[in-house]
C-alpha cells in the first residue's frame, strides 16, 4: 500500500526542480515508509512512496513501459493481477517485475480506459502518457483508496491526502461555506466535494483524463440492482453462493509477501473474515486483533474472544480506556486533513497501530452492512413506514419522549435513538437518512452559524445535494433499495472506508475489505431486499449462511458500532479542552459560530439534560481542524 501525488502545468511551464514534489511526498510519508520515489520530465512531476506488500525487492515506483512513454504511480492491490499478466503476456507483453503495478500499467497500455473494467481490487493511480501529453487519474469501485485533485491557475495537483495537496504553493486555503455546511449534516464530507475551495475527491467508480488543458471524468462502474427472481425461491442456493463468492473473495486477499492478520470486533461481519480463513489455512496460524473498552456498553471485547476460541486463532486483545484514546486525539487531529466527526476512528487508529506490530497487512469486514442491510437506519427506515400512518395523539406522545426518557452516555441510549428517529421520520427518503446519522441539519445550523443571511447555505437541496441525486438515480427500485444505494454511494466511501483507509496508513497498515470484492458486490445487487432485510432482521440471508459456522451468540447479536464514548469525555478528561475551545471571546472573535447557541449545547450536556457528545464533537473536531490548518 503507497501513496501517490504529483502535479502537470498545463501552460507547459517546465519543472524547474523537484522541492515542490518532495514536499507532497514527505506529507504522505507514513504511507509508504519503505521506499520513494519520483519521475519529472518536461512540465509533469510524479511521486510515490511505498509500502511494500508483493514483490518487495522490484517493486520500486514509479513504474515505465519499455519506451518509457508510460509512466505510473500507484496505490493499491489488483487481486486478479495474475490471471491478467498471463493474459497481457498472452497479448505479447512481457514484463520485468513480479508486481501488480507493471500488470496496471500493460493494462491501460493494452486496453486504455477499459482496463478499469478488468481490475479486482483496491486502488488510485495516475499514469502520463508521454506520447499524447495526457494525465490518466482512476480510483476503485467502492473507494477503498483515495485520490484527491484540484486546478489551481494553469496547475493541475493530485494526491492521495490533503495534506499533499496542502504542500503546493499553487493552492489557496479557502474554506468551503457549503462544504461545512455539508460536514455538519452528515459528520463527513461526501464525494466530490470537499473542505476547501478547488479541491475535489475523485469519486468511487470513477476516472479523470486531462489532455490539451481539458478535463474529462467518466464513471466506469456503477453499484446496479439486478434483483434475480429466483434468490429467493432458491434459498439454500443462494447462501451457498454468498458463501462461496465470500470464500474466494478471503482466498484472494491472503495473497501477501508480508504477514498478514484480521481484525476482530465481535461482530457478524469480522467473524464471518475469520471463519473463510478458517478454512483456507490453519487457524492456529491466523493472527487476529480486537480492542476492549473499559466503559462496557461500548465494549466487544468479549465476543470477539469467543470468535477466536472457537476458531482457535492465534488471538492478541488489547484494552482501552479513555485516557488512552484522548492521548492519541492530537495524532487523529493530524490524520484527518479535512473535518471528520466520526469517533470510532479513535479506536481505528489504535487497532491498526497494535496489529502493526505484529503484521503488515489484516484484513476487516468492512461492506457487509452497506451490501447487505445491516444499520439500524434500515430498520428505522421501515419503521417510519408505520409511524406514518400512527394517529395523531399518538405522534404528539412520540414527539415528547426524548424529553422524558433516560440519557446518559451508554451507547446509543434509548433517549439519543429516540431523538434520531424523531428528527428525520418526517424527512424525505435522501434527507431522511443523512438526518438520521448526521448531527447538525440544515435548521440547526441557522441557529448554529452567526452569519446566517445566506439561505442558500441552509437549503436541503444543497445541503444534501449528493444524497437527492443519488436517490434521484432510480425510478424503478424501492426507497430501501434506494437507501441501500445511497449507502454505498456516500457513508461507504466517505465515512467507513476513509475512517479506515486513514487510521490504518497513519500506521502503515494494509487493511483488505473481503466483502467488497468485484463479485460479492455484483452478486448483492442480485438478492432482493426482503433476503437482506426481513421484517426487522438486518443481514438475514448472512446470518442464516452462517449458521452452524458461527457461534450463536455472534450471529444473534445485535449491531454494535465500532464507538465511542465521547459525551462521558466530555465531562471528564476533555472537558477543560472543550471549555478552551469554546470559550466566548475565541468564539466570538472567529466570528463563525453563535456562541449562545453552542453555550446552550454544552450546557444541556454537561447537567445532562441532552445527550449532546456527539453534535459536541463534531462542532470540536470542526474548530481543531480550523485552528490546526486555517488558523495557525
Amino acid at each position: 500500500m503507497c501513496g501517490i501525488c504529483g502535479y502537470l502545468n498545463i501552460d507547459k511551464r517546465p519543472i524547474q526542480d523537484s522541492a515542490v514534489l518532495k514536499d507532497m511526498m514527505c506529507a504522505i510519508r507514513h504511507r509508504g515508509p519503505d521506499d520513494e520515489g519520483f519521475h519529472i520530465k518536461d512540465n509533469v512531476a510524479l511521486g510515490h512512496r511505498r509500502l511494500s506488500i508483493i514483490d518487495l525487492a522490484h517493486g520500486h515506483q514509479p513504474i515505465s513501459d519499455e519506451n518509457k512513454s508510460l509512466t505510473i504511480v500507484y496505490n493499491g492491490e489488483v487481486y486478479n493481477f495474475f490471471e491478467l499478466r498471463t493474459e497481457l503476456i498472452n497479448r505479447g507483453h512481457s514484463f520485468t517485475t513480479q508486481s501488480d503495478t507493471e500488470v496496471v500499467l500493460k493494462a491501460y497500455k493494452e486496453w486504455g480506459p477499459a482496463c478499469l473494467d478488468k481490475f479486482n481490487g483496491m486502488f488510485a493511480l495516475a499514469i502520463w502518457d508521454d506520447r499524447n501529453k495526457s494525465l490518466f487519474l482512476a480510483r476503485d469501485r467502492f473507494g477503498k483508496k483515495p485520490l484527491y485533485y484540484a486546478t489551481f491557475g494553469k496547475t493541475f495537483i493530485f494526491a492521495s491526502e490533503l495534506k499533499s495537496l496542502y504542500k503546493h504553493p499553487e493552492v489557496k486555503m479557502d474554506v468551503d461555506r457549503l462544504a461545512l455546511g455539508k460536514y455538519l449534516a452528515h459528520d463527513y464530507i461526501p464525494s466530490p466535494s470537499t473542505i476547501i475551495k478547488g479541491i475535489c475527491k475523485l469519486e468511487p467508480g470513477h476516472y479523470l483524463l486531462l489532455k490539451d488543458g481539458d478535463l474529462t471524468k467518466r464513471r466506469y462502474w456503477d453499484f446496479h440492482f439486478n434483483v434475480d427472481p429466483h434468490r429467493k425461491s432458491n434459498f439454500e442456493l443462494t447462501k451457498n453462493i454468498f458463501l462461496e463468492l465470500l470464500r474466494e473473495s478471503v482466498r484472494k486477499r491472503l495473497i501477501s509477501d508480508v504477514p498478514l492478520g484480521v481484525f476482530l470486533s465481535g461482530g457478524i461481519d469480522s467473524s464471518a473474515v475469520v471463519a473463510m480463513m478458517s478454512t483456507l489455512m490453519d487457524p492456529s496460524d491466523i493472527k487476529t486483533f480486537s480492542i476492549g473498552f473499559k466503559e462496557k456498553s461500548y465494549d466487544e471485547a468479549d465476543s470477539a474472544s469467543l470468535v477466536a476460541r472457537h476458531f482457535k486463532t492465534d488471538h492478541h486483545v488489547k484494552i482501552v480506556d479513555g485516557d488512552m484514546m484522548m492521548e492519541v486525539l492530537p495524532k487523529i487531529l493530524d490524520i484527518i486533513d479535512e473535518p471528520f466527526a466520526d469517533s470510532s476512528i479513535i479506536p481505528t487508529y489504535l487497532v491498526s497501530a497494535f496489529t502493526r506490530e505484529h503484521v503488515t497487512v489484516a484484513l476487516g469486514g468492512d461492506g457487509g452492512d452497506e451490501l447487505f442491510m445491516g444499520y439500524p437506519s434500515f430498520v428505522a427506515h421501515r419503521l417510519a413506514s408505520f409511524y406514518d400512518v400512527l394517529p395523531r395523539p399518538l405522534k404528539k406522545l412520540a414527539e415528547i419522549s426524548p424529553k422524558i426518557l433516560p440519557g446518559g452516555s451508554n451507547y446509543l441510549s434509548l433517549q439519543f435513538k429516540a431523538m434520531r428517529f424523531l428528527r428525520g421520520v418526517n424527512c424525505p427518503g435522501p434527507i431522511r437518512h443523512q438526518t438520521w446519522i448526521g448531527s447538525f441539519p440544515p435548521d440547526e445550523q441557522r441557529l448554529l452559524f452567526r452569519d446566517s443571511q445566506d439561505q442558500a447555505l441552509f437549503d436541503p437541496r444543497n445541503i444534501y445535494s449528493e444524497s437527492i441525486a443519488h436517490f434521484d438515480n432510480f425510478k424503478d427500485i424501492s426507497d430501501l433499495d434506494k437507501v441501500e444505494y445511497l449507502y454505498i454511494k456516500t457513508y461507504l466511501p466517505d465515512d467507513i472506508l476513509t475512517k479506515v483507509d486513514r487510521a490504518s496508513m497513519a500506521t502503515s497498515l494494509e487493511v483488505r475489505a473481503p466483502f467488497l470484492d468485484k463479485e460479492m458486490g455484483d452478486f448483492a445487487g442480485t438478492v432482493p431486499n426482503e433476503l437482506k432485510l426481513k421484517g426487522l432482521r438486518t443481514k438475514h440471508i448472512m446470518k442464516e449462511a452462517l449458521k452452524g459456522l458461527l457461534p450463536d451468540e455472534i450471529i444473534n447479536k445485535k449491531k454494535h458500532g465500532f464507538a465511542v464514548p465521547v459525551g462521558s469525555w466530555f465531562k471528564t478528561g476533555l472537558k477543560d479542552s472543550l471549555l478552551e475551545t469554546f470559550e466566548k471571546s475565541t468564539v466570538e472573535k472567529d466570528g463563525l459560530f453563535n456562541y449562545q447557541f453552542i453555550d446552550g449545547l454544552l450546557k444541556d450536556h454537561f447537567s445532562g439534560k441532552m445527550d449532546n457528545g456527539r453534535k459536541i464533537w463534531a462542532l470540536f473536531i470542526a474548530q481543531m481542524w480550523y485552528n490546526k490548518w486555517i488558523k495557525k
